[in-house]
């Protein structure tokens, strides 16, 4: 090694590579000052990175390479005039955006506004240039033309990455075997709309394609990466699935079309093998075998048979003209073959329909010869520039495909009849043609005798091999034919793993990893390969393939109509994301190409179309039930913002009505898994009906810094757990100014929150008095702000802030510390969310409720909020068979009537309540043993105002806002003890109820913090159930008017 360092060292000094020589417009290396042993350790692993030989080093060869990781490193690391660190705009910090590893590269705010020396700029530097190959890609050596050579993978341009092969998918057999019949049948002038109808769909799709493979780099896996990336991974699934599966079958058909063709030619050289359909197998599984290997072999290999098989047709087809054009002999004109004739074109103008029921039959065989324009698309990981090769290399080939078509339809209908005989005895001998009938009659040849019986054996439309006959050597069109199925089955045997291999790589559907594996530098899905020639086997040995012809054409136009669907969807979101630079499309045009392949689908055939339906709802049911763990940046995301944007603007515009009123909750939980009791008792009356906020205020500077780093994890828990809500975090001072100011700024509009949950601040008695004062005066906060109040207290209390072994919120836990160890706080700080099981507590608001009662104890009218909330909570299956009973306060002469008069109110309000029951005991003194524990509890926070030296009573009180004076006990007495009689009825009526609901006291101003919080205290008690103090805001939230 320090052989090395020497060699590399003496390099430096000695042979003064030009990686160390700057003009006045380059930036220097670090000055000698700077290089320590970071500089010494990264230059070490240059060196034997370099491999520099033992004896010489060639100073043209690994000083270069130096040189240019020098400068390719400078050039990465440009820093900006404002900061050292602080880089200028470049293209590698944008390159792995979506691997989430440009933070690696980019410094961070905090580190910007930490970079208060140039040591630390230096460091930062110096550390990312270590890094940077990393950053670009992994790679730790650069890559030169040498290394491009060897170890680059094969890259195709625009030309045979995506025209050749698309023309070549769309140049199939039906050119060769069945445009002929469909000229005969629907005439050149029907022929050219087919065609041209095929064209515009095909176009449109076309120019959906090219808009979203402009739009960003388009790695592999072709249609379904468009559609998962535009429209997400639930319905980007199916297709991916369905695309594969398409794929495969339309590769079994075509090599079982040119194994058909290779049987009949066997059989009309006498030299059949077994018989002609174990031929047909036998052919076809060599055939799929042979394409297999050449598959195996790699994209290069791969390209050049195609290339081979491009060649075959276009001389196919120059032979074909070229045979058009020479005299027709006496065979090939009794076989209605003759040369570019005025009578021949004008007869076979217009359709003549004897073997089909009209247009759309025909359209439906030809159209499938046009679902090969996303050849190219699928195998968009091979091509160098996706985004260029797409638009230019699709479009060319429609174009060249589609003159093509219309050229040798037209010419087909200049030259040949529809019928004749092949008989060179129908030559018209004499210059007579009475009763001859047809085009034929005019140029010598009567084949009146077969078209009046039918037997016709030849013509356009009785024979499928009239290419063959037109052309100059009718073998060179067996070879198109070939050539035609051959290149589409290879086609789609790359497709179909290509896709596949994408679609198992993002984990959308289980037990399909095991296709995901690349091998070789083209990253070839051999595994995915050997899966296509299975299903493809299989269907050419078992299947009936003209059955399922329909299907995949099906399964093509499905496709079609969804990537249109993406382009138009997210062209109407209006995403600042949705950016091509492929401008030549329209919305307008995209919904027409969508809304005409799904029509296509119902016209070819209504059953395929059906079951085709039902194979992608089934996909994407499972797919929306699992919710892949993704996040794409779909359309689908940018129209729900620009759906809730909508939604939110036009409800602020409509007046409040108390039928539409819903209680939409401000919960302080703090971290939401700290206090997951709390979060699911508010969501268990809000989930699908009203608003959720969970607020956390931050008053630790350590949870405070960490606050970006914990939301997405306590978001993440809220969604396990179910539960919908926002959560808000905040940081304050204290728990007071926090409530204060989510009050006033949560929600947007009239998502707004009306009701504040707090949980019951069970320890407030080993509490500092200052944090109880903040906890009362944040209740009336609340009703100062004319809001809706909830406190729930459980048996056990709310915070698992000990079970996790969290920091605790000083709002409403005690300030002195706990005893145990706490050198034990995750390092994530409190709030954030364990790693082990995710930490989902059970709580008692999970379970099934049974027939419990739910005890309503309304002892103030509140406007109905005490009332609404059992309500909404009988509404969820888990409090479904729970019974609620009410109890009101009432005398006992009139005990009856105030019964009946409630039970009247229950109903007008449509509130099926169980029972209604009148308390007249409320006047009756408490039990002095209940009596004396309010008192004990009180205490404490009594002002003892005996004269001390230099404090007066009021200067006491004035230090000690929380106590409670003498005067003041005395004042609120009989309030007092009502409230510790009320005590008494709720335990004796209350022991086996599941929950109960009190109404909250509302205090006067000038009530001790303290004294209403021992009031709170003393209300809930002793219960053996959760228990929930609930106040409206005095406002109406239940009416039994229907206006």
């Amino acid at each position: 090694m320090d052989q090395l360092k020497s060699k590399f060292g003496g390099l430096e000094r000695n042979t003064q590579p030009p990686s160390v020589c700057f003009s006045a417009g380059k930036e220097a290396p670090p000055s000698g000052k700077r290089r320590n042993s970071r500089d010494t350790a990264v230059g070490d692993q240059r060196a034997i990175h370099l491999q520099i030989p033992s004896v010489v080093v060639d100073a043209a060869d690994e000083t270069d390479v130096a040189s240019e990781r020098w400068d390719s490193r400078q050039e990465q690391r440009r820093s900006s005039i404002y900061s050292t660190i602080d880089l200028v705009p470049q293209p590698d910090l944008y390159d792995n955006s979506l691997t989430g590893r440009n933070s690696r590269s980019r410094p961070s705010l905090e580190a910007l506004r930490k970079a208060l020396n140039d040591e630390t700029s230096e460091s930062y530097t110096e550390d990312s240039e270590t890094n940077a190959p990393d950053m670009v890609g992994g790679n730790e050596e650069p890559e030169t033309e040498a290394s491009k050579a060897v170890k680059g993978p094969v890259r195709f341009g625009w030309v045979t990455g995506v025209m050749v092969r698309c023309m070549l998918n769309i140049w199939g057999v039906i050119l060769f075997l069945r445009l002929s019949w469909i000229t005969s049948q629907a005439g050149i002038l029907l022929t050219w709309v087919i065609i041209l109808m095929s064209v515009l769909v095909t176009s449109v799709t076309a120019l959906s394609v090219s808009a979203i493979a402009s739009n960003g780099r388009v790695v592999s896996g072709g249609a379904y990466f468009m559609i998962s990336r535009t429209l997400g991974p639930e319905m980007g699934g199916p297709i991916g699935m369905v695309f594969s599966f398409a794929n495969a079958l339309a590769c079994a058909l075509n090599t079982a079309g040119f194994a058909e063709t290779i049987s009949e030619i066997l059989k009309e050289a006498d030299a059949v093998m077994v018989d002609e359909v174990n031929d047909k197998h036998i052919v076809g599984v060599v055939t799929l075998t042979v394409l297999l290997f050449i598959s195996l072999a790699g994209m290069e290999w791969e390209s050049k048979a195609q290339i081979l098989f491009f060649l075959v047709l276009l001389i196919s087809f120059i032979n074909y003209f070229v045979g058009s054009l020479i005299p027709a002999s006496q065979e090939k004109q009794a076989m209605g073959i003759f040369n570019y004739r005025r009578e021949i074109f004008l007869d076979n103008l217009l359709p003549n329909f004897t073997a089909v029921e009209g247009f759309f039959q025909l359209f439906a065989i030809f159209f499938p010869s046009a679902i090969g324009i996303l050849s190219g698309v699928n195998i968009s990981g091979d091509l160098k520039d996706p985004a260029s090769a797409i638009p230019k290399g699709t479009l060319m080939a429609i174009f060249w495909t589609t003159i093509s078509y219309l050229a040798i339809s037209a010419s087909l209908g200049a030259c040949v009849v529809r019928n004749a005989s092949g008989s060179l005895n129908d030559s018209l001998s004499g210059a007579g043609t009475d009763g001859c009938l047809g085009p034929a009659c005019a140029l010598g040849w009567n084949f009146t005798h077969c078209i009046e019986s039918q037997n016709c054996g030849f013509g356009l439309n009785n024979d499928v091999k009239v290419l063959g006959q037109v052309s100059g050597f009718k073998y060179l069109i067996t070879a198109g034919v070939f050539a035609a199925s051959l290149s589409s089955a290879l086609g789609f045997l790359i497709s179909a793993p290509k896709v596949f291999q994408c679609l198992c790589r993002d984990n959308i559907y289980p037990y399909i990893g095991f296709f995901a594996k690349g091998y070789g530098k083209n990253d070839e899905p051999r595994r995915a390969y050997l899966l296509c020639y299975a299903i493809a086997l299989a269907f050419i040995l078992i299947a009936e393939l003209n059955a399922l012809a329909a299907l995949i054409s099906n399964f093509f136009l499905c496709s079609y109509a969804l990537i249109n669907f993406s382009c138009f969807h997210a062209s109407i979101t209006n995403s600042p994301g949705w950016r091509p630079s492929f401008h030549y499309y329209s919305k307008w045009t995209a919904l027409f190409g969508a809304t005409v392949s799904v029509v296509l689908m119902f016209l070819f055939t209504w059953k395929a179309a059906l079951l085709t339906l039902c194979i992608i709802l089934f996909l994407l049911g499972y797919g929306s039930y699992n919710k892949p763990k993704v996040n794409w940046g779909t359309s689908l995301q940018a129209g729900r913002y620009n759906l809730a944007l909508s939604y939110s603007v036009a409800l602020s515009r409509v007046e409040d009505h108390v039928k539409n009123f819903r209680p939409q909750c401000l919960v302080l939980t703090g971290p939401p898994n700290q206090r997951p009791a709390l979060v699911d008792f508010v969501g268990s009356f809000t989930k699908h009906i009203s608003l959720m906020i969970c607020g956390d205020i931050l008053m630790e500077p350590e949870r405070q810094s960490m606050v970006h780093s914990q939301t997405d994890g306590l978001m993440k828990w809220l969604k396990d757990r179910r539960v919908r809500s926002f959560y808000t975090p905040l940081t304050a001072e204290s728990l007071r100014a926090g409530a204060r100011h989510l009050l006033q700024a949560a929600g947007l509009g009239k998502l707004k929150p009306n009701t504040l949950v707090l949980g019951f601040k069970t320890d407030w008695r080993e509490s500092s008095p200052e944090s109880v004062e903040d906890y009362i005066n944040t209740i009336y906060d609340t009703f100062d702000s004319n809001y809706c109040l909830c406190l729930l207290r459980m048996m056990d209390g709310l915070d698992l802030s000990e079970q996790f072994d969290y920091e605790v919120n000083q709002g409403f836990e005690s300030d002195e510390p706990e005893q145990g160890d706490h050198n034990n706080t995750p390092a994530g700080g409190a709030g954030s969310v364990p790693e082990q099981r995710e930490q989902q507590v059970h709580t008692l608001f999970q379970n099934h409720q049974g027939k419990k009662t739910i005890d309503v104890y309304w002892i103030a009218d509140d406007g109905g909020l005490t009332l609404l909330v059992p309500y909404l909570l009988t509404r969820r299956k888990r409090w479904r068979q729970s019974k609620v009973q009410v109890f009101i306060i009432g005398e006992q002469h009139n005990m009856e009537e105030g019964r009946q008069e409630m039970i009247s109110l229950l109903k007008r309000f449509r509130l099926d309540f169980h029972d209604v029951i009148v308390v007249t005991e409320s006047e009756r003194p408490p039990h002095p043993k209940s009596l004396k524990r309010f008192e004990d509890i009180v205490a404490p926070y009594r002002l003892q105002e005996e004269p001390q030296d230099s404090v007066s009573a009021e200067e006491l009180k004035e230090s000690c806002p929380w106590k409670v004076s003498d005067k003041e006990m005395e004042a609120l007495r009989i309030k007092s003890e009502r409230k510790v009689r009320l005590n008494e009825i709720i335990r004796r009526n209350s022991q086996h109820a599941a929950l109960v609901l009190v109404s909250l006291p509302v205090p006067q101003s000038d009530c001790p913090s303290a004294l209403y919080m021992a009031w709170l205290d003393i209300l809930t008690s002793g219960l053996h159930c959760p228990a929930v103090l609930i106040r409206g805001n005095q406002q109406n939230v239940l009416t039994f008017y229907c206006q």
